[in-house]
């Protein structure tokens, strides 16, 4: 393995912001300081860079198996590195899906060798039926850190009740996606003046407050942790906020989409720009920047959801869901660190540091003696994102033809060099 010295780079983990160099070897840091003075095998002039724990992004759909026309491990995980992620955990709506250790085994024996730590969630209930709860322990021994139905609700307070029971046994996270399906009755975006204007149905937004509110009261009843998916609405923000200072173990996430982008984009019917929970207004894209800034929301993450063009090609009938691995960093820095909400520091902790330790996971820091899982970037770096330049499979993502500012340019992964753009 090659030894690899970082000269002069601004060096930022979640707590720390510093310039430095930063020597590697056997796939660990091995020295930080300034002026080293050795030999190594690659070089980096840091000038202008910055070096940062790699990202973790706790929720994404890789569609295997299943449904490797959209994506597969290695692309999603191609993907994933070209987005500065080393680790991530894959939602369980495969074919079959991944309520037994066989479907575990098969994702984590394919990802092997990839630079990306794929950790497979496990459904809640068998099958994703809604009904019967899977045998955890079993999950838990194949390599599963969640569990989740995510995809769909499960619709069943009591199957509810009792995987939060057993999650304090057996230590897994809860996952809900949170979403009443009766409320939701076929509407496609968010329920509001731009689906009247479009005249198709709408989602109403009480459709995943309300289910915010139960898992809540749920985990409560049961002293469990809950983690929550994808929050788009400032009701379900408020909801969380005042659940965590009343004490509740409730953690959650949301997307880059949902505090830069509002449902006037849907405006072109561009089933691109379609996913779920939808897009919503400028007073939801304001609150989940206020949950962002005063850490009511702990992760961000990207839902990152592969459609093929042909699937998404009609506005009404195409299925929900965007890329996201390859632009989320950008986006990050795009809405968030430039227009100083948030610091670089924050930025980590939400990407990096606060996913791996809701997993059980040690995070990453940058100083000797950590594993080198490392992203540099050129924090300044604008470019225009074109979906045929990703590596996903799929080019379903709602920032096409926007200017980003900041990029991964090189992701190293336990020390080796797994993505260096050209």
């Amino acid at each position: 393995m090659d030894t690899i010295l970082l000269k002069s780079i601004r060096a930022v983990d979640a707590e720390n912001d510093f310039i430095s160099d930063i020597y590697i070897e056997d796939g660990k840091i091995k020295h930080v300081a300034d002026s080293i003075k050795m030999d190594a095998d690659i070089v980096i002039d840091g000038q202008g860079l910055a070096v940062m724990p790699s990202f973790f992004d706790m929720h994404v759909h890789f569609r295997d198996p299943g449904f490797t026309h959209k994506e597969d491990i290695h692309t999603g995980c191609g993907a994933a590195l070209a987005g500065g992620v080393t680790g991530v955990v894959c939602m369980p709506n495969t074919k079959p899906v991944a309520d037994n250790p066989d479907v575990i085994k098969y994702i984590i024996d394919k990802a092997d060798g990839s630079g990306v730590d794929v950790y497979p969630a496990g459904c809640i209930t068998n099958g994703m039926s809604g009904e019967g709860l899977c045998d955890y322990l079993a999950l838990k021994s194949a390599g599963v850190k969640a569990i989740s139905d995510d995809g769909r609700p499960v619709e069943s307070s009591e199957q509810m009740l009792r995987a939060l029971e057993q999650s304090n046994k057996n230590g897994l996270l809860v996952i809900s996606h949170c979403e009443d399906l009766s409320i939701i009755n076929g509407g496609i975006i968010n329920k509001g003046e731009i689906s009247e204007k479009l005249g198709v149905k709408g989602m109403d937004r009480v459709s995943e407050d309300m289910i915010t509110a139960r898992e809540i009261i749920l985990a409560e009843s049961v002293d469990a942790r809950i983690h929550i998916a994808h929050v788009s609405t400032k009701g379900s923000t408020e909801i969380i906020r005042q659940a965590k200072k009343a004490g509740v173990k409730v953690t959650c996430e949301t997307c880059p989409h949902y505090f830069l982008l509002t449902d006037e984009m849907l405006l072109a019917r561009d089933a691109d720009f379609r996913m779920n929970p939808p897009l919503r207004t400028a007073d939801d894209v304001e609150a989940i920047i206020e949950g962002i800034i005063d850490g009511t929301i702990d992760c961000i993450v990207t839902d990152h959801a592969p459609h093929t063009a042909e699937e998404k090609s009609d506005f009404e009938k195409a299925p929900n869901g965007v890329v996201g691995l390859e632009t989320s960093f950008a986006a990050a820095l795009t809405g968030l660190y430039h227009t100083g909400k948030i610091s670089l520091n924050k930025i980590i902790e939400l990407m990096s540091a606060n996913p791996r330790k809701l997993l059980g996971l040690e995070p990453v820091s940058i100083k000797p003696n950590e594993t080198a899982d490392l992203v540099i970037a050129d924090l300044n770096k604008e470019w225009t994102v074109e979906p045929e330049m990703l590596h996903s499979k799929s080019k379903n993502t709602v920032f096409k033809g926007m200017t980003l500012k900041g990029k991964p340019i090189v992701t190293l992964s336990k020390g080796e060099i797994k993505y260096k753009e050209m």
